[in-house]
């Protein structure tokens, strides 16, 4: 299998260079006009977009801003346009070179931008705040996983990377959390059509004993496909998508092909990483003989855990093709991911492959655009954090008086078994220690993908203002997961024997609709409307088998299992929601300055079905109203535009799947079903949010500045929480709805973009502040079982280590992140801490209330762009910066309990600390403090942080330097390259699952963050 994965692979990237550097120059025997595009100054408008106006020939300036279009007859019109220029309509004569130049004060927002649903709406009739991201932002510096690169440029937005390395999954939250038990993460929308995100064994328990994380469906997305991004933050702006944008949304629009020319691209992008902040150790003091704390002596041994990481990898190459005429238009484009983690042994690799065709028939009364996707990704060994199938425990609590040399041969030959066991001499200290090596090598799971994803469209231009637009997508995953724990592991993770893990996991969404599409003028009055109806299937089957094996070692294979109940486990686990929905969008306009827009929808969802509401749907409506005061009055010359906007929506949200009946789970340690514990209460409403927000737009000096200004608030009701039951009922719980979580904040973005002569100048600031409050919960109200009043003050929704770290409790007044904790010193009658009259040592005591001392939640949000460009030169630079929360690392409280770490030693050299006029020692004051994975507040720090998140320097050689056969990029690139103020010891913007609402800004063991440099290479011909 390895041997056929790494031909596989030798043999695509083999292909995939051959094409990146023996590519062919395609000409066309046509008639061509060509041209320079300039400013008043003369100085070329590099990147100046030139189309033919009723055709979908376009192509873009180079360097020089010459350009060049093919087939163009005479009496055709050249639109010619510039970011921050007027535009200009060139008509066609007999000449054939044209010299454009284009007048400063386009200030205005006519340009379209895509919305909810695929629709193209102008800028400036929009009533919600709406952020478009340029595929250049994402490919410059490039991830594994595209939104990582999202990072710090949209406001409103939380992008927190996961530490499970490269492929990783990213959690993605806009405006705050909102629900109290479903998802907060953001919907990601293709081409109009709603993506299930499947985020399959990423999902991280609420505990220390967390398995490895997965990937997510977003990561299979190759950013080189991706034409621009619409972030819509609010549901608002997403209010047509229904329960699923009531998060927000990241709305993707992918290329297509071109009609005036052929294109090829191709790239290649390298990038190496190291670990950016990991702990502060110590190597001054080894370990007492017999003891594995290292709180002996000076030694001379010099260990560092960091040499155990490797240099990671990320190596990207990609080729598109983009060619057509007036009537078809294709793209091609194959991409290869391979990346290696720091840890050893650690692998993600992606292949992806696509073909879209755009044709047009029956003079353009009939378009029909089809696109095929398929994937196939591979990852291996992803860590995140945690005592289990972790290395890190191990590594960094090695005794630092041993030779931890010995134990990079992490196998030796029993001649019992006749196969090789694990070495380690150290115990598992209650940790589930083992070798380090063993776990990254003997202890591998392994996960195989296969993705395709099939789609088409097509319009009917019924009238000049009608048309009529049906869609359909099918996206299947398959999954072939597989756990080989080999003979000599753990007892606790595998037998004498081995250990073999099977899951097979397909997933498939089928989504469907129609939409109607008008657009009417009437005198000054414009009508625009949509309405449409949608179907979306979404079904998963799940077949898993594990257990020890039973006959012959390190044979993985389910014939060798042992079939002993309790030991052998079986899981057959399916899942199927459909929704059903109709919808219409209709805005009406006024002279182009005042705009009103009515959304509403309506949805079936079959987690409704056997509830009160039965086949009853769940409507949720929207209003929004925008005028652009600039059109209504005369402004200042230096103030040319100005557009106020107001929107409220109501959103709905069905809960989860099967909660109304009563349902069976299978057992697998007893091999029987059991009842599951909750009762099947059937009086349940739709969540819903409630949102409004307000916002300004302005340009000022010709449209080279910007600000654009959110306020929103919204209030997410019926909420989901459990009241217990008398044992009489035969259930423990009931669900019940009630409360309300509001979420207020402010997005800001102010940009300026401006040349002197060859230089430019782009900067963009973004800023965002959000308070989240639970206004009420379900305290007061009436069981629906027993009648009784429920009484709900608060309720613990995660431990932030073992007993005694601090907890995470929501509480009406509270946040959704908002930890407690409930050990402190005991202490005398005066107030001083007690010592021990034996001991003369202090104490925790628990104390009988818990004690809020913050919040996970960050305050504000900020990311700072600057893009500087002189004469084919570009450098870019990025800033991000959270302020305000807090984190916890169970991590420094092992390491210092253990007498690793540098402020242990540190501790160690300034005498130990004083207490009530006693010295206390370094180890007994350690040992009381970081007892378990740290008491109290003692491990919770300031979560602020500023850093260099991205730094790139790219080259465009001259086009005629090369005798005009292609378009050549160089650059250098760098991200997550400096941290320049943080006063936690890990990253405060690591998380250790995409998906856990509670289980966040906790360091237990993760990964170190990565710093990333590496090159690229740009081809276009």
């Amino acid at each position: 299998m390895n041997l056929s994965m790494n031909y596989f692979k030798t043999n695509v990237n083999k292909l995939v260079l051959l094409c990146l550097f023996m590519l062919p120059v395609v000409l066309y025997a046509q008639t061509t006009v060509t041209g320079t595009v300039i400013d008043q100054n003369g100085v070329p408008l590099t990147g100046a977009s030139i189309a033919v106006q009723g055709t979908t020939r376009a192509t873009t300036a180079d360097i020089d801003g010459k350009f060049s279009l093919t087939g163009i007859e005479p009496g055709q019109v050249m639109v010619v346009s510039f970011v921050g220029y007027i535009s200009k309509e060139v008509p066609v004569g007999s000449e054939t070179v044209y010299t454009v130049v284009l007048d400063d004060g386009a200030a205005t927002l006519d340009e379209v931008v895509v919305t909810a649903l695929g629709i193209k709406r102008a800028e400036k009739s929009l009533s919600y705040n709406v952020q478009v991201v340029d595929s250049r932002e994402l490919t410059t510096v490039k991830s594994a996983n595209f939104m990582n690169a999202m990072a710090g440029k949209a406001a409103g937005v939380t992008i927190n990377s996961s530490a499970a390395g490269p492929g990783a999954a990213v959690k993605v939250v806009m405006r705050g959390a909102k629900s109290l038990t479903k998802n907060n993460n953001a919907l990601y929308v293709i081409d109009g059509i709603p993506m299930y995100n499947s985020s399959h064994g990423n999902s991280v328990a609420e505990e220390i004993l967390s398995k490895q994380p997965g990937t997510e469906s977003a990561a299979d997305i190759n950013p080189e496909d991706i034409e621009s991004i619409t972030v819509l933050t609010g549901p608002s702006s997403a209010a047509l998508y229904g329960y699923e944008g009531a998060n927000g949304v990241v709305l993707i629009t992918t290329k297509k092909g071109r009609g005036d020319r052929t294109v090829i691209t191709a790239g290649n992008s390298t990038q190496f990483s190291t670990p950016l902040m990991t702990p502060r150790f110590q190597n001054t003091y080894g370990n007492i003989s017999g003891e594995s704390g290292s709180w002996g002596d000076k030694t001379d041994y010099r260990y560092d855990p960091v040499k155990f990481f490797n240099t990671g990898s990320n190596v990207t190459n990609n080729v598109s093709l983009a060619t057509g005429n007036d009537k078809s238009q294709t793209y091609l484009s194959a991409a290869v991911t391979n990346a290696q983690g720091i840890l050893p042994n650690n692998a993600y690799d992606r292949y992806n492959f696509t073909f879209r065709n755009t044709v047009s028939f029956l003079n353009d009364a009939l378009v029909l655009d089809a696109s095929a996707n398929y994937i196939i990704q591979k990852s291996k060994n992803m860590v995140s954090q945690g005592q289990y199938f972790n290395p890190l425990p191990a590594l960094y609590l090695f005794p630092r008086g041993e030779d931890f040399g010995e134990v990079q041969l992490f196998e030796r030959y029993e001649d019992l078994t006749g196969a090789n066991t694990q070495f380690w001499i150290y115990g598992d200290q209650g940790l589930s220690l083992q070798n380090p090596y063993w776990i990254m090598h003997r202890m591998n799971k392994e996960s195989d993908k296969k993705r395709y994803k099939l789609a088409a469209s097509l319009q009917y231009n019924a009238l000049e203002w009608l048309n009529i637009v049906g869609r359909v997508n099918v996206d299947n995953s398959e999954y072939r997961n597989t756990e080989k724990r080999y003979a000599g592991t753990s007892p606790i993770f595998a037998s004498a024997k081995g250990f073999y893990g099977l899951e097979n996991r397909n997933e498939r969404q089928i989504y469907a609709d129609v939409i109607a599409n008008l657009n009417k003028d009437f005198s000054e009055v414009n009508l625009n409307a949509n309405i449409g109806a949608s179907i979306k299937d979404m079904r998963t089957n799940t077949n898993s088998v594990e257990g020890h094996l039973n006959k012959i070692t390190n044979l993985f294979t389910i014939e060798n299992l042992n079939r002993t109940v309790g030991i052998g486990k079986l899981n057959d686990d399916a899942f199927i929601q459909q929704t059903q929905s109709v919808f219409a969008n209709i805005e009406a306009s006024y002279r182009s300055m005042v705009y009103l827009t009515l959304t509403g929808r309506s949805d079936w969802d079959s987690a409704l079905a056997f509830s009160e509401a039965g086949i009853e749907s769940f409507f949720y409506p929207s209003v929004g109203l925008s005028g652009i005061i600039s059109e209504m009055v005369k402004m200042p010359r230096w103030f040319p535009f100005l557009k106020a906007r107001l929107a409220y929506t109501s959103v709905g949200s069905a809960y989860a799947p099967y909660i109304t009946r009563i349902i069976y789970e299978y057992d697998d340690q007893m091999d029987q079903y059991n009842t599951l514990s909750k009762y099947p209460h059937t009086n349940f409403l739709p969540e819903r949010t409630n949102s409004l927000e307000a916002g300004l737009n302005m340009r000022f000096f010709n449209g080279a500045l910007r600000l654009d200004a959110t306020w929103y608030k919204s209030n997410t009701l019926n909420q989901t929480f459990e009241a217990t039951l008398p044992p009489t009922t035969g259930f423990s719980s009931v669900y019940v709805q009630a409360g309300d979580v509001q979420n207020e904040g402010v997005e800001l973005s102010l940009g300026y973009d401006n040349r002197w002569g060859g230089f430019e100048w782009e900067t963009n600031l973004t800023y965002s502040y959000n308070e989240n409050v639970i206004r009420q919960m379900a305290n007061g109200i009436p069981n629906p079982v027993t009648g009784e009043l429920i009484t709900l003050p608060y309720q613990d929704k995660a431990t932030l280590g073992a007993t005694g770290s601090p907890i995470v409790r929501i509480t009406e007044g509270g946040t959704m992140g908002d930890i407690y904790v409930n050990r402190e010193w005991k202490r005398d009658d005066n107030g001083y801490i007690l010592l021990d009259s034996r001991t003369f040592l202090p104490s925790l005591i628990t104390t009988p209330e818990y004690k809020k001392i913050g919040s996970l939640l960050p305050k504000s949000n900020a990311g700072w762009r600057n893009s500087f460009s002189y004469k084919g030169v570009t450098l870019n630079v990025l800033l991000t910066g959270r302020f305000g929360g807090l984190v916890v690392s169970n991590t420094q409280a092992l390491l210092d309990r253990y007498g690793v770490s540098e402020a242990s030693a540190n501790l160690r050299e300034a005498g130990g600390i004083m207490i009530n006029n006693r010295d206390i020692a370094a180890r007994d004051y350690l040992n009381i403090v970081a007892a378990g994975t740290g008491q109290g507040a003692y491990y919770v720090y300031d979560a602020t942080n500023v850093r260099l998140a991205e730094l790139s320097i790219q080259y465009t050689i001259p086009k005629k330097w090369v005798g005009h056969i292609a378009d050549i990029t160089v650059g250098l690139v760098g991200s997550n390259l400096a941290m320049i103020y943080c006063k936690a010891p890990f990253d405060p913007e690591l998380v250790a699952s995409s998906t856990n609402t509670y289980y966040t800004g906790v360091d237990y063991f993760m990964l170190p963050s990565l710093r990333n440099i590496g090159f690229n290479l740009k081809l276009q011909f």
